[in-house]
């Protein structure tokens, strides 16, 4: 017989999603943590939503917080690598160099 542990987030009372590890679970849990806050600050904004268009919102900008630090500048970008430059840059080269002119037939 097999043993697994499962870690269960739950929500106001409900199930909101079931886990494998510790780790995804409790960093699932924050983001909704984050969310529950963002909803308390639209409510408070002179902006009128929705409860569905101000829940969707806030979870939004809580699995995308990375994203909103930095347009907030409270974090830097992280820098592109190496590999997806040069490969930019591969890419730009092999482009035709000449583009063509508009009404010209190819």
């Amino acid at each position: 017989m097999a043993v697994e542990s499962r870690f269960v987030v739950i929500r106001h009372g409900v199930e909101a999603k079931t886990f494998m590890d510790k780790k995804s679970a409790d960093e699932y849990d924050k983001m909704l943590d984050m969310a529950d806050n963002l909803v308390n600050v639209f409510a408070k904004s002179p902006i009128e939503l929705s409860d569905s268009a101000s829940e969707e919102l806030s979870i939004y900008l809580a699995q995308h917080r990375d994203d909103v630090l930095v347009a907030l500048l409270a974090k830097k970008p992280t820098k592109k690598s190496p590999v997806k430059k040069a490969a930019k840059k591969s890419a730009e080269n092999k482009a035709d160099p000449t583009p063509a002119k508009l009404g010209e037939a190819s």
